[in-house]
């Protein structure tokens, strides 16, 4: 046991090596990281928020969008800031915490008095004309007035070409540790609204939202840096100008241990009493509703007075609100997981959902270490499991442990509303699978090669197939087999040799070996080797025999049934090949033997060698002394109850001390159920008896009776044997300890 655990283990380290290393590439490349997988993980992030949104409840945010219907019934955009005055009165007289625009009004209104005049004058407008328009207040500043009295926050985008100045913000940043790093990226530059709309609103906020590589927006910045200075984003300055404070905390990983602590992260931001939970870099991860119609209001409604005073109320008192245009050309539409096209001021809005409803997705602190040692732990189990398990039961442990995995992270997902990674694990599981997988096929390739070539020649295509395809039963090196053992040789064979050329002999051999070794294949026997006209075959190895002694009984009797008629086909053909009547001796036994790759360091043979195969081939020698074809030893015999077969002799073989009874074989099960044959055979056993207790006149006389049916059963030479013994021993009585044992004097 201890040997074939060796053997098995030695084997299967082959693969488990590829897959080690396999393993150890990917945790490397985990380290690493590699944008593909990141890609990969995000779209999987992505079916998650499509299986399961974010439950969507009014927190007090609202979205007026100025869409394709409104820009129909009020005119194109953009508007007289006389307009956008009139909406932010209305909001502002509908209670609206903070009135927040997504717009950002960075050229002055071309449809201002001022403007308008100086057009006029280019044109030959009159002088009354002229005096009237000059007197009329200019419209920015009118839209400036607006704002002094609302709780207004504007937007700015944030750009890298050098241009529109530093941005000034309305509200100061607190640290709680380190100041950390924000943002994908710096900026040095800003399209900013106009200076007195600066002025006179209570906010400012960037709006820029830079998308993933695939252009969806799964992250929203809270803060970003221009020229090394703190800016908030438009989301966050809302929720500061709602909450009426002057400044936002920043929490960095110093300050709380997370993400190694050493100060390069941001872990927070605290805006009066709400903490918004951010990646190292300042953003938010988004988590999105469906598309909610109750949280968007067309601007036409408002404009047009289609809402009541009370519907105004009820609709934006206490909210803030945010004005966006989701109009045709305008492109204010981003890319969400769950929308290919969604208005800019909604995102911004559903971040503040999430921070005021508390309703955040989160990557915890520990996720890389867990998604890490779920890669070390699954890839281990698979790499040392599957060498056990093969292909076919490995491929089922992986996909458990890549729906585990997959489970994990959803139930992570949608109960914890955290993000585990499950690529990593999965992938790792996918490439250590192919690997060992690839690496034990092409070894067993190898293998099944090597296999062909050692045996093709020795066994039939049905036992070299079943080798092929079950290696372990092949057992290399020498192992003690319970084994069948067959010697053939050709009668005369130096007599008839004298008779042929070195060429025709080699030709009449063919001939004669060819249809044997069929035959013998044909029974599932291993030919071994050739030794001269002789033939050594085996049964039971390299593989399993079951049948093993019925296989070889019928090959014999096949060999000298094939034989006959070979006979007569050559006599008819005239074959000058074939030197007359050719007759075989085969000597059958069955015993333990040792078999396995034998012979030196330079050159192996598979063989076997042991006590069962001296016997045979002595047994096979007595056919020639007995007149017979097939003869057969005593253990055999006994694993062979029903086939038509009969005693010989007890015979001391040359060499042995042992005695040893022979048997010899007629025929199969079909024969041995004759009348005539069972006949036969209780008077051939009387006449055994009767010689084996010296009763040599009762021995001849069946002999005699029975001679006639011996001959056409091939005993003749046997019981002309038997007379002359019987003879002999009359004249010679052997005294009373004869043991009835003959001893051969020649093999």
């Amino acid at each position: 046991m201890g040997r074939r655990w060796r053997l098995a283990l030695r084997k299967r380290a082959g693969a488990i090596l590829p897959g080690l290393a396999t393993l150890l590439l990917v945790l490397l490349l985990q380290a690493i990281g590699v944008s593909a997988i990141d890609s990969a993980s995000s779209l999987l992030f992505d079916g998650y928020q499509r299986a399961k949104p974010r439950p969507y409840t009014d927190a007090a945010v609202r979205v007026i969008d100025i869409d394709d219907e409104t820009l129909r019934r009020l005119g194109q955009w953009p508007w007289p800031r006389t307009d956008i005055a009139d909406l932010n009165a209305r909001l502002t007289d509908a209670g609206a915490a903070a009135i927040v625009y997504d717009v950002v009004f960075s050229e002055p209104d071309r449809t201002s008095p001022a403007n308008l005049a100086q057009r006029l004058r280019r044109q030959g407008g009159t002088d009354d004309l002229l005096k009237a328009l000059g007197s009329l207040p200019d419209n920015d500043a009118t839209l400036a007035r607006a704002f002094e009295n609302s709780n207004v926050v504007l937007a700015y985008f944030l750009t890298n070409d050098g241009k529109g100045g530093q941005v000034e913000p309305k509200m100061g940043f607190a640290y709680a540790g380190s100041q950390a790093r924000t943002g994908r990226s710096t900026y040095n530059g800003a399209i900013q609204p106009l200076p007195a709309l600066r002025a006179a609103a209570k906010g400012l906020g960037f709006v820029s939202l830079p998308p993933d590589n695939d252009g969806i927006i799964r992250k929203a910045p809270m803060v970003s840096t221009e020229n090394g200075a703190l800016l908030p984003a438009l989301s966050l300055e809302a929720l500061r100008v709602a909450y009426q404070t002057q400044s936002v905390v920043v929490k960095s990983d110093d300050a709380s241990a997370e993400h190694g602590g050493n100060g390069a992260n941001m872990v927070s931001l605290k805006v009066g009493d709400s903490v918004v939970p951010t990646t190292g870099d300042g953003r938010l991860l988004m988590y999105f509703t469906a598309r909610q119609p109750e949280r968007v209001v067309p601007a036409w409604k408002i404009l047009t007075g289609a809402l009541s005073a009370a519907e105004m109320e009820k609709y934006f008192s206490g909210q803030i609100v945010l004005i966006g245009t989701s109009a045709a050309g305008l492109y204010d539409q981003k890319s969400t997981p769950l929308a290919d096209r969604e208005l800019g001021a909604v995102i911004h809005a559903q971040a503040l959902e999430q921070i005021m409803s508390k309703t955040f997705l989160s990557y915890p602190d520990w996720g890389f270490g867990a998604e890490r040692s779920a890669l070390l732990v699954l890839g281990l189990i698979m790499v040392f499991a599957l060498p056990w398990l093969g292909a076919l039961r490995g491929a089922i442990l992986g996909l458990v442990m890549v729906g585990a995995t997959l489970l994990g992270s959803w139930e992570a997902f949608s109960q914890g509303r955290l993000l585990l990674d499950p690529a990593w694990p999965v992938l790792g599981l996918i490439l250590v699978y192919i690997v060992e997988t690839a690496v034990t096929f092409y070894r067993e390739e190898r293998q099944r090669a090597y296999i062909h070539q050692a045996f093709d020649r020795y066994l039939s295509p049905e036992m070299v197939q079943r080798i092929v395809d079950d290696p372990g039963r092949l057992e290399l090196g020498g192992e003690e087999r319970q084994m069948t053992v067959l010697f053939c040789d050709i009668r005369g064979f130096s007599r008839l040799s004298e008779k042929l050329t070195p060429q025709e002999i080699i030709q009449f051999l063919i001939a004669f070996l060819t249809p044997m070794c069929d035959i013998l294949l044909a029974q599932k026997a291993t030919i071994d080797k050739f030794i001269g006209d002789a033939v050594l075959a085996f049964w039971n190895a390299p593989i399993d025999d079951p049948d093993q002694y019925a296989n070889a009984a019928r090959g014999a009797l096949a060999m000298t049934r094939r034989l006959r008629e070979i006979n007569v086909e050559k006599r008819s053909a005239d074959d000058p090949l074939w030197p007359g009547n050719v007759s075989i001796g085969i000597g059958l036994n069955a015993g333990p033997c040792c078999v396995g790759n034998m012979g030196s360091a330079q050159r192996l043979s598979y063989s076997l060698i042991g006590d069962t195969v001296n016997l045979a081939s002595r047994i096979e020698g007595m056919t020639k002394y007995y007149g017979l074809q097939i003869a057969i030893g005593s253990e055999l015999r006994r694993h062979l109850p029903h086939f038509a077969i009969v005693s010989l002799d007890h015979v001391k073989v040359v060499g042995r001390d042992a005695p040893e009874e022979i048997f010899t074989l007629l025929g199969d099960e079909s024969l041995e159920q004759e009348p005539s044959f069972r006949d036969f055979a209780q008077r051939h056993q009387a006449m055994l008896d009767a010689y084996r207790a010296q009763d040599w006149a009762t021995a001849d006389r069946l002999a005699v009776q029975g001679e006639g049916a011996a001959v056409s059963c091939g005993l003749r030479k046997f019981y002309l044997l038997m007379r002359e013994r019987a003879a002999y021993f009359t004249a010679n009585p052997p005294g009373a300890d004869w043991d009835g044992v003959f001893s051969a004097t020649e093999k």
